[in-house]
């Protein structure tokens, strides 16, 4: 791609990337002359973060960075513009591969060298894509994009286009704005008063990077992807997007009162992708509850700020909503919204479906990465009409090792779950994890008879199971009493220094505790000086279970009958 050596190629806010590295994108917020270095300098404001300084040099402040190591001053020459979407096109299609491309494909063999590797039927494939008349989906990433070129050129260059992805490119504008009014920024410079280039007297500019021509030339298009170009919170001037099905918004800093504008742009939206825009709440226009988004199959609110559920009950009335994934926000607890809390939400608005059933097409709630440390968080999740898919990974309540409770138990406390943290609850595991949890809140309940209040499942899955209050299991002929308490465990070695010995399966009273279980497993695998590491294998987890609690029992910990413990050993 060309650089440009000329500095009145730049204007302020305008979106570029260093000649050298398509990835290394930032934004023009000063052009001028710098203190002790001769010509002219472009001070631009990086996107990774990494860079010299904040926009101050020597203590002259030339522009404001968004953080204090985010900026530098740079030679024209050492960046790019960008290029058209045309030009991006031929370059991804229709360019032969130079011998340094060639040069890339390889594999790496058993030794740790490269073994180069031919592509079968390239020819073929290069054909099939350079017709782009005949192209249905693009992918222009990181190609520096920057605006749609000649009127109508992508409409006659690629008619049929349906899926395009513009991830990481220099686009800003949803639709080109002439005349803006930019505040004054002019600083002293030796004496003088410096005003940046780009302004000119009237402190106004064009910049053309416009999204919304992009879409007005391709009819069919139902699939966008902008994420990583930062676009602008002026949303004017853009068409009915009336094709689109998917659209991607990763990293554009968009928030909600931008969504708010483009859903009525958006007639048949089915999946919105948000991720990354540090949107901590959701902001409607009229009302406290968000309407429209008829089509909305699917919203993606992953790696944001939101900390308070009363934010994702704004959701509640989007009727088609069937996936909401909210992983990586700073939520510590959740409820389901009865009609007084969506009442009381509402206020007076009228146009409030009072018949309408909160999340009542919701089947995936997706909640990994946040704070929940609550039962009553996890047992709320029964109240949700349709829900069946559920992720808790990575929150205090789904973590052993912070207090939190097993897998088994939460497919247990979860009545409806079919999906656990990305794992299949089989038909099996949710009996002999319901199972297991009616004896381990049996063995609490001795001398504690409130803790029943803890477990709203516990006296549904007691009856269903048939289990006696004496501790009982269900056999194949019905209940069974387990007199002796003694529960079947397979122990396998998985610690370098013991060697490959065969797994061991013994009988153990549920009240043994975790530190008998290793003073025993001492014994069993004859370990000598080796101190042991227990860790639990439930089945749907991706991850053992470490048992460092010494207190506790097999049935505190969960380990039930036919249960797995790995034997490893302390580093």
């Amino acid at each position: 791609m060309q650089s440009s050596s000329d500095s009145s190629t730049f204007k302020l806010d305008q979106r570029v990337h260093s000649t050298n590295d398509p990835r290394r994108i930032g934004t023009v917020k000063y052009i001028g002359p710098v203190e002790g270095h001769p010509g002219t300098w472009i001070g631009v404001d990086w996107d990774n973060g990494e860079a010299k300084h904040d926009g101050s040099l020597n203590g002259v402040r030339y522009f404001e960075a968004r953080s204090q190591l985010s900026g530098s001053f740079v030679r024209a020459q050492n960046l790019t513009a960008g290029i058209s979407f045309i030009e991006a096109l031929y370059i991804r299609y229709r360019d032969q591969p130079t011998q340094e491309d060639e040069d890339e494909m390889y594999v790496l063999s058993a030794s740790n060298k490269r073994v180069s590797v031919q592509l079968v039927g390239k020819e073929k494939i290069q054909d099939k894509l350079s017709r782009l008349e005949e192209l249905t989906g693009a992918s222009l990433f990181y190609l520096g994009v920057s605006n749609p070129g000649s009127p109508n050129e992508i409409r006659n260059i690629v008619p049929n286009l349906k899926e395009l992805d513009l991830t990481g490119n220099l686009l800003s504008e949803w639709k080109e704005r002439k005349g803006n009014k930019r505040k004054n920024n002019t600083f002293d410079f030796k004496g003088a008063t410096i005003t940046p280039q780009g302004w000119g007297k009237t402190g106004r500019e064009t910049i053309s990077t416009d999204v919304g021509i992009i879409c007005e030339q391709l009819p069919s298009l139902a699939a966008l992807n902008l994420s990583n170009n930062s676009m602008s919170h002026e949303i004017v001037g853009l068409p009915l997007l009336k094709s689109i099905h998917i659209l991607v918004l990763n990293n554009t800093g968009i928030n909600w009162t931008q969504i708010e504008v483009l859903k009525d742009l958006l007639p048949v939206i089915e999946e919105l992708h948000l991720m990354g825009n540090g949107i901590n709440a959701i902001k409607t226009a009229s009302s406290s509850i968000v309407h429209g988004f008829d089509s909305l199959r699917l919203l993606n609110l992953e790696e944001n700020c939101i900390a308070e559920w009363n934010e994702i009950v704004k959701l509640s009335q989007l009727r088609s909503l069937e996936e909401l994934h909210l992983n990586k926000n700073n939520l510590n607890r959740i409820f389901y919204p009865d009609h007084d809390t969506i009442d009381k939400l509402v206020g007076g608005d009228e146009s409030h479906d009072q018949s309408c059933i909160p999340f009542q097409n919701l089947r995936c709630l997706l909640l990994g990465g946040n704070n929940i440390d609550d039962l009553a968080s996890v047992d709320s999740l029964n109240s949700f009409p349709k829900l069946i898919d559920i992720r808790l990974s990575e929150n205090p309540i789904a973590d052993p090792g912070r207090g939190g409770i097993p897998r088994f138990v939460l497919v247990a406390r979860l009545a409806k779950v079919e999906i656990l943290n990305g794992s299949e609850v089989s038909t099996r595991e949710r009996k002999e994890s319901e199972i297991r949890y009616v004896r381990l809140v049996m063995s609490k309940l001795h001398g504690n008879p409130d803790e029943i209040k803890q477990h709203p499942r516990f006296v549904e899955l007691k009856n269903f199971h048939g289990i006696e209050d004496e501790r009982s299991s269900v056999g194949t002929t019905g209940p069974q009493k387990m007199a002796s308490g003694l529960l079947s465990v397979t122990l396998k070695s998985v610690a370098p220094s013991i060697g490959e010995k065969p797994p061991l399966t013994k009988k153990l009273p549920a009240a043994t505790t975790i530190g008998k279980l290793k003073i025993l497993c001492e014994t069993f695998f004859k370990l000598g000086s080796i101190r042991p590491k227990l860790f639990l294998q439930e089945e749907g987890s991706p991850l053992p279970i470490l048992l460092d609690d010494e207190m506790a029992t097999l049935m505190d910990v969960g380990i039930g009958n036919e249960s797995t413990v790995l034997v490893d050993e302390e580093s």
